[in-house]
């Protein structure tokens, strides 16, 4: 296929990708943003006050960076497993299959839309957050490369997880038991510093505790580990994760019979 006729494949699902969840933003927008709030009154206001500083930050600051990731995180994933699942419930990506349209494409097309959710449920919690807190930006690369980068792992996580899935109990296993132990036990309500030794060595091997303190980093300048190794690890697994979706593409796992 020509280079145009790639790009207008590309855009034609990034731009259905994007419609699907604006179109209902009532599921998909606003819900993120309530349950954010809810933890910035509670975590932030309530408990925060009682805390005080954590990391040389008021408890709120040091905080709100975590829960941004763990909006991106989530919505990121639950963009790409929910829509990619249906079409295939639907039949619908038989049409997808018969064209002429490479593989890389289709994943970039998913992961992207993917991205546009996530990464717009994350500004959405970020203008939020302005109203209990002042946010600083100690190094806008950072920030910026950490949130693109992990929107886009957990986009393809999402869509291995769509592959795979043969019901829609299965799409909900990995949020639920996996997803969200990891995202709540990823330093985002808390420094490992606070941990006995043991803990501290444990928690390193959870990779989304490197995605919470690169995007930390990037906002206030501290972090439990170092930002660069954060940057690597996110790299590292997304090349993993891209590897497998387009292999499971190529050989059509799930989606052909």
């Amino acid at each position: 296929m020509r280079t145009q006729a790639l790009a207008t494949a590309f855009n034609t699902i990034v731009t259905r990708e994007i419609r699907r969840f604006t179109r209902i933003w009532a599921q998909t927008l606003l819900p993120p943003a309530v349950t954010m709030t809810l933890y910035f009154i509670i975590f932030g206001n309530l408990i925060g006050s009682r805390i005080g500083q954590m990391g040389g930050f008021d408890y709120m600051a040091f905080i709100v960076p975590g829960l941004i990731m763990m909006a991106v995180i989530t919505n990121s994933y639950a963009n790409v497993v929910s829509s990619f699942f249906s079409m295939k419930f639907q039949r619908s990506i038989e049409e997808l299959l018969v064209s002429p349209v490479p593989n890389w494409v289709i994943l970039a097309g998913y992961v992207c839309g993917g991205m546009a959710r996530g990464l717009g449920i994350g500004l959405i919690v970020t203008l939020l957050s302005l109203a209990f807190t002042s946010l600083t930006i100690h190094s806008l690369p950072m920030m910026v490369v950490t949130v693109f980068l992990t929107s886009a792992l957990f986009s393809l996580g999402g869509f291995i997880n769509a592959m795979l899935a043969t019901k829609f109990d299965d799409i909900s296993i990995v949020p639920t038991f996996v997803l969200t132990p990891l995202t709540y036990l990823g330093g985002v309500f808390y420094s490992i510093d606070m941990l006995p030794e043991f803990w501290q060595s444990v928690s390193m091997a959870n990779p989304i505790l490197y995605m919470v303190n690169g995007f930390r980093f990037g906002i206030l300048g501290v972090s439990d580990v170092n930002p660069f190794v954060s940057l690597g690890m996110i790299l590292v697994f997304i090349s993993l994760l891209a590897f497998i979706a387009l292999k499971m593409l190529a050989r059509g796992k799930g989606i052909r019979h």
